[in-house]
């Protein structure tokens, strides 16, 4: 049932009513003019209204402000103020609120830009991050996490951690981080696109009494680094056999020869020439790895001035000419007089070399191969073209790793180092150009270079 009068200044005006009525039946027994009376009970019932207003508008009417103003604040609306002119002690009372109302929403928003600022960080951090209580439940995933396992993350948040991430190392992982109380690493693979290999780090959560309240869960994609390492293996096993087997045929023609071949000029003469041909291929080799060493350093300096490219193309062509001859390949050659290059004469020179030599090696006899010069406004463009056994399309990621080879038997017969195209490949990044290369199996390979003509 809703109350008759919702205001107290309603009852307190009935109060006064009342007082008034019994003062004046107690008057009325000792004053017997009416008229004086009345006009009495008239004036004491003015006075006591005004008095109760005075009263409610300085006290009451403050209190009931100050207590909606708290009210808005508890639910939340710190710009809820109270704004009445008053002194005193309630007065001081609403700047104290004010003042209050002021520092939560202060404290507020500086929450809140923390709570962004946080969020941010999580979502763009480059490892996947997964946030279990002590019960399995997740609490939080961010993007990167997302990225790795797929789904969204009302797939995840609000689930036991077991029934929405299908690994079981991952599971062993935060089953070993609860049970030690302290950081457990494991390795995962999965097939997404491709293999990925991921390092999960399982991380334990203490609160202010030291009591596991959860673990974190952090995700490294580590798949770059697994590449690398199979490169660097591949690289050790491959520049050690490419050492010994030139190193064996050294030693065992020396040691033929000790053995008193000596003394047969026929065969000393072919023995040494083997041990003088071998030593020019491990010279080559040697060579070849301080000029990949030399260009991988971070403080190599390119040593840039302007030429014609010209004059680089008429000095290494009676070499390439002469390879030519010898395996009775067609060569072409096509370059403007006045080409100006700015780069490193030398590097630029050895790129020439390795490019038509690699062509003129693995092509046929009575093939084909040219070299094309192109200038634009932005870039000049070096195009080496030949007809000879191609590349498999599936070994074309990899071509410009060191010592990979196509035809391992035909490459090694060639006599090169398997270090050309890498050398290459790095000339190249380091004078901000690009490398292309388009070829089909037993059609030809077309391999082109851009050179910018302006450095950034």
């Amino acid at each position: 049932m809703k109350p008759l009068f919702k205001k107290p200044i309603i009852y307190y005006a009935l109060g006064i009513t009342l007082l008034v009525i019994i003062t004046g039946i107690v008057l009325y027994q000792v004053i017997d003019n009416y008229i004086v009376l009345i006009s009495a009970l008239l004036t004491q019932y003015i006075i006591l209204i005004m008095i109760l207003l005075h009263v409610f508008d300085m006290y009451i009417k403050p209190i009931q402000k100050a207590s909606k103003t708290m009210d808005a604040l508890i639910k939340g609306n710190f710009r809820a103020r109270m704004h009445h002119p008053i002194t005193g002690s309630v007065g001081e009372l609403s700047s104290k609120i004010n003042a209050l109302a002021r520092n939560l929403s202060e404290l507020s928003i500086h929450e809140k830009m923390q709570a962004e600022q946080f969020s941010t960080v999580i979502e763009n951090t480059q490892s996947g991050l997964v946030l279990i209580d002590d019960k399995g439940y997740i609490h939080l995933v961010n993007r990167k996490f997302l990225s790795m396992f797929g789904q969204n993350q009302k797939d995840y948040i609000g689930y036991l951690y077991y029934d929405v991430i299908n690994h079981e190392k991952v599971h062993r992982t935060v089953q070993e981080t609860f049970l030690y109380e302290k950081n457990v690493k494991k390795s995962i693979k999965q097939d997404n696109d491709g293999k990925q290999y991921i390092e999960v780090v399982g991380a334990p959560i203490f609160n202010e009494r030291n009591l596991l309240k959860g673990a974190v869960l952090v995700f490294y994609d580590i798949t770059e680094l697994k590449r690398l390492e199979v490169m660097r293996k591949d690289f050790v096993a491959n520049v050690s056999h490419e050492l010994k087997t030139p190193l064996t045929s050294i030693k065992g023609f020396a040691e033929t020869l000790m053995d008193g071949a000596l003394d047969d000029k026929e065969t000393t003469q072919d023995f040494t020439q083997i041990i003088y041909d071998e030593s020019n291929r491990l010279q080559a080799l040697v060579e070849d790895l301080l000029t990949l060493s030399k260009l991988e350093k971070e403080e190599y300096q390119l040593s840039l001035t302007e030429f014609n490219l010209s004059k680089v193309i008429k000095e290494i062509i009676p070499i390439i000419e002469h390879q030519a001859k010898e395996k009775e390949i067609n060569l072409t050659v096509n370059c403007e007089q006045d080409v100006l290059l700015e780069a490193d004469y030398d590097s630029i020179k050895q790129v020439c070399i390795n490019l038509l030599t690699n062509a003129i090696n693995y092509t046929p006899a009575n093939g084909d191969v040219s070299l094309t010069v192109i200038e634009t406004d932005e870039q000049i463009c070096i195009v080496v073209c030949d007809t000879g056994i191609g590349i498999p399309s599936e070994a074309l990621p990899r071509i410009f790793e060191r010592f990979y080879r196509v035809d391992k038997d035909r490459s090694r017969n060639t006599g090169g180092t398997g270090l050309g195209l890498a050398i290459v490949k790095h000339i190249v990044d380091v004078h901000e150009g690009k490398i292309e290369i388009d070829s089909e199996v037993n059609r030809g390979t077309e391999v082109t270079v851009y050179f910018p003509k302006i450095y950034k």
